[in-house]
C-alpha cells in the first residue's frame, strides 16, 4: 500500500511540477502571482481535447488511425498533435492577455495587487469560456482499457503515466539546459534576481518577459494534457489544481525551478500517503496545510535559491 501510493505521488508529481513551474516564473519575473495560470491547464487540455475530437471526426470515428493506440499505450498519433496545437494555442492566449491586460497594467506602474485581482478576473473568463464551448461534463481523451505494468513488488502502473513520467524527465532537463546556457534564459534567471540592474546590463526586460510568457504557458499546456492523458479533462481542472501549483513554488522556494519540482513532489507524496490514515475526500486540504506550515515556519520556502537557479 505505501510502496503504491508513494510511486502514485512521484508520477502525479511530475504533473504538478510542469504548472508550478510557471508559477515560480510569475511570482519570481514577472513579479506577481497569477491566478489565471491554472486555468492555462484547462485551456491546453481541452485544446487537445478539441483536435482529437476534430481527427476522430475527419477519418469517421473514434477507431480512426487517428487515435488507434500505440503499442500499450490509450493514445494514437493524434495526441501528439494536440499537443503542439495545446501549446500553441496557450502561449497565443497567454501573449494576448499580456498584451491586453497585463502590459497596459505595467505600463501605468500598477502595482503587485492590482495584477492579481486581473489575473482573477482574466481566470474566470478563461474558465467560463471553456464551460461554454465543451459544457460542464468530464471528458476523457480515449476510452481504451490499458493493462497495468507490474513494477518490483506490489506496485501497478499505467503506461500513460510512465510514459508522462519519461517525457516530463525530458522536459525538465530541457529546461535546465534552456536556463543555464542559453541567452533567453540567463537574461530570464538576471531578471528574477534584479531587473533594473538586468535593465542597466542591457537586458531587453520587455523580450525577456515575453519569453517568461512562452515557457510558462508551453509547460502549463504540456501539464494540462498530460492531466487529461492520465485523468481526465473538466471544466474546473485548472482551480482544482491551483492551490497545489502555488504551494509548490512557495514550498521550492519563489525563483528556484528545482525547488518547484520538489515543492510538487513532496505535496503529491503526502496527499497519496495521507489517503492511507484518512479519507480520500480530505485530500484536496494537504496543499493547504502544507502552504500554512511553510508561510508560518519558513517563508522563504524549503528550497529557496541562494544567489541563483
Amino acid at each position: 500500500m505505501i510502496a503504491q501510493a508513494l510511486v502514485d505521488g512521484v508520477l502525479s508529481g511530475a504533473i504538478v511540477a510542469l504548472g508550478a513551474i510557471g508559477v515560480t516564473f510569475s511570482l519570481s519575473i514577472l513579479r506577481f502571482a497569477n491566478f489565471s495560470h491554472g486555468d492555462l491547464l484547462g485551456v491546453g487540455g481541452y485544446a487537445a481535447l478539441f483536435v482529437l475530437a476534430m481527427l476522430a471526426g475527419a477519418a469517421g470515428g473514434a477507431d480512426s488511425a487517428w487515435n488507434l493506440p500505440l503499442g500499450p499505450f490509450s493514445f494514437g498519433w493524434g495526441l501528439p498533435l494536440a499537443l503542439a496545437f495545446a501549446m500553441a494555442l496557450a502561449v497565443a492566449v497567454s501573449l494576448l492577455l499580456d498584451a491586453l491586460v497585463y502590459r497596459r497594467l505595467r505600463q501605468r506602474s500598477a502595482d503587485p495587487l492590482t495584477l492579481v485581482f486581473a489575473s482573477f478576473g482574466l481566470a474566470l473568463v478563461l474558465r467560463n469560456t471553456v464551460l461554454l464551448l465543451f459544457g460542464p461534463d468530464a471528458h476523457n481523451y480515449s476510452s481504451e482499457i490499458q493493462m497495468a505494468v507490474r513494477l518490483p513488488g506490489p506496485v501497478l502502473v499505467m503506461p500513460d503515466q510512465l510514459l508522462v513520467f519519461c517525457i516530463t524527465l525530458a522536459v525538465l532537463g530541457a529546461l535546465w539546459f534552456f536556463l543555464q546556457r542559453t541567452r533567453h534564459g540567463i537574461a530570464m534567471r538576471s531578471v528574477a534576481e534584479n531587473p533594473v540592474l538586468s535593465g542597466i546590463a542591457g537586458i531587453d526586460i520587455a523580450a525577456t518577459v515575453r519569453m517568461t510568457w512562452i515557457v510558462s504557458s508551453m509547460l502549463a499546456a504540456l501539464a494540462g494534457v498530460f492531466y487529461g492523458v492520465t485523468v481526465q479533462v473538466r471544466p474546473e481542472m485548472g482551480l482544482n489544481l491551483l492551490l497545489p501549483l502555488f504551494t509548490a513554488a512557495i514550498l521550492g522556494g519563489v525563483g528556484s525551478v528545482s525547488g518547484a519540482v520538489l515543492g510538487a513532489l513532496l505535496i503529491s507524496l503526502t496527499e497519496n500517503l495521507v489517503t492511507l490514515v484518512i479519507p480520500s475526500t480530505y485530500k484536496p486540504i494537504v496543499p493547504f496545510v502544507l502552504l500554512l506550515l511553510v508561510l508560518y515556519f519558513r517563508p522563504s520556502g524549503l528550497f529557496a535559491p541562494k544567489g541563483g537557479h
